[in-house]
């Protein structure tokens, strides 16, 4: 069963705004309804600075090269994405909360592949990239959500400054 970052997020949508909470992390009231904290899609005619990012297995754990990435408020990224491991692993843009809840919906649907706008599911060997702009300040994160991944070390930080 294959279901969207997308799809998932418009049930989450409807659940949480029944119980009457706040959206998985998006803005409201600031004129843009798709951006959310952590940022929104980048626009393919502005540059953007490239980020390599590699994603593989290694003694027993699964990494992201680099773990780590820091970004101005404001700059637009390319993720350039590549699969070095040998089995699948996706790249998903988000808040630590918003992907700990998401990494949960993965484990009853461990087959959900992801090709939205923040977030990547490659095959071994693979390449892809995500174009991305940080509007806000703080601390988000990146993750392979697929069960067992991010428990593995498969995550990592973007600090926007």
């Amino acid at each position: 069963m294959k279901i969207s970052v997308r799809t998932a997020a418009a049930f989450a949508v409807v659940a949480v705004t029944t119980l009457g909470g706040a959206v998985f992390g998006v803005a409201h009231g600031h004129g843009d309804e798709h951006e959310a904290v952590y940022g929104k899609p980048g626009d393919p005619k502005r540059p953007a600075r490239v980020v390599q990012v590699v994603m593989r297995e290694a003694d027993g754990q699964m990494l992201f090269t680099p773990a780590q990435v820091r970004v101005k408020k404001g700059e637009q990224i390319r993720f350039m994405l590549r699969n070095n491991g040998e089995i699948d692993h996706e790249f998903v843009i988000g808040t630590v909360e918003e992907n700990l809840e998401h990494m949960k919906a993965m484990e009853k649907n461990p087959d959900m592949e992801h090709d939205d706008p923040n977030a990547r599911r490659l095959k071994p060997k693979a390449s892809a990239e995500i174009l991305w702009q940080f509007t806000k300040a703080g601390t988000f994160d990146f993750s392979c959500l697929i069960p067992g991944h991010r428990q593995s070390g498969m995550h990592g930080a973007i600090t926007v400054e």
